[in-house]
């Protein structure tokens, strides 16, 4: 990672429909005593519920906890708290953002990709959705937030994992991987998620994006422990370009690979004007790249029409120089994708 971005503040968003369970969750990064500095803002202290025996001192609009971390509300403005967050004294390890149970992540998320300031000093490190076993099946069909948070996360964590049968949880993660088959997928009960789990991801960092091309596995009767994740779909090879495509009635997922370079000055204006021009129909997009003459990988993500990257790191000796993009969203062009990505090959 360049020093430039490792340098900045990891922000994990935090989504997930009301009652899945991230109150639980943030109410473990507050209390438990995991020796880290954490931020956490959150829409309203009334629903987090924050216990007094732990808290040590209160400004305004701020909570100090005995664990080190502190607690602060957006009212209004998620950039103003940010600046102000990055003015306090000593570092935090990384900020936790909770959106609102009936919100669409994206605005949250695109605000580290607008401001400068955020910019200079944050890096979105990870979409993090929890959702519920039991209800998530009815929610998927009754509300198109719900079906938005799966999408966008780069980690799920799918809670109450107890309250549903096998066969249950087996038909809500097909639904999950129809819709992002790319996010990393942890069953809990009562979010017990390791916190490394869910902050810190590096979530584009290439290491673990490409745990994005997973290999597709058969969905079985899911004994297995609980690294394996399960998917549907095939394999389509097509001129040495692996595509692989997802689809959830409006909702797909393209992925796109080659091992030849690419030329950075037709791809770079090829992103940007496919994200510009299509970027309502892509909730996400990310990739790593190998670019022709080029010994750095290239690792850039996007949300909706707004792109961030940066030279990430040197290709290491023996690691397969491959191009991966992948993209998430609603009816997307996929053959304009396709042919696109193909003229940027160096020939």
């Amino acid at each position: 990672m360049s020093e430039a971005t490792a340098a900045k503040i990891p922000v994990t968003v935090l989504t997930g429909y009301l009652g899945a369970g991230k109150t639980t969750l943030l109410n473990r990064i507050l209390s438990e005593n995991h020796g880290k500095k954490y931020a956490v803002i959150v829409n309203e202290f009334g629903e987090i519920g924050i216990d007094n025996d732990l808290i040590i001192g209160a400004d305004e609009e701020v909570f100090e906890m005995n664990n080190g971390c502190i607690c602060c509300t957006v009212r209004g403005d998620l950039v103003r708290i940010m600046d102000g967050l990055m003015k306090r004294k000593g570092k935090f390890d990384a900020i936790i953002v909770e959106t609102t149970g009936l919100a669409d992540p994206a605005p949250v998320a695109q605000t580290f990709f607008v401001d400068e300031d955020v910019q200079k000093n944050a890096r979105l490190d990870a979409v993090v959705t929890v959702a519920d076993a039991k209800w998530l099946s009815d929610r998927l069909k009754d509300a198109p937030e719900a079906k938005n948070q799966i999408a966008f996360a780069d980690v799920i964590v799918l809670n109450k994992t107890d309250l549903v049968t096998k066969p249950e949880l087996a038909e809500v993660e097909a639904r999950i991987r129809a819709i992002n088959p790319y996010a990393k997928l942890h069953r809990t009960e009562r979010c017990s998620v390791a916190l490394a789990d869910v902050l810190d991801r590096g979530a584009f960092d290439l290491d673990r994006i490409l745990d994005i091309e997973p290999d597709f596995l058969v969905a079985d009767d899911h004994d297995h422990d609980h690294d394996h994740h399960h998917h549907h779909g095939h394999d389509h090879h097509d001129h040495g370009h692996g595509l692989k495509h997802y689809h959830d009635e409006d909702m797909q997922s393209l992925s796109l690979k080659t091992d030849k370079p690419l030329d950075p000055n037709v791809f770079m204006p090829w992103l940007q004007n496919l994200v510009q021009v299509e970027g309502g129909k892509i909730l996400r997009s990310k990739g790593i790249l190998a670019f022709h003459d080029d010994d750095d990988r290239y690792v850039f993500q996007g949300v909706h029409m707004m792109l961030e990257g940066n030279h990430q790191r040197k290709w290491k000796d023996g690691e397969p120089r491959e191009s991966r993009l992948v993209f998430i969203g609603r009816e997307l062009p996929e053959d304009l994708i396709r042919s696109g990505f193909e003229s940027c090959i160096v020939s």
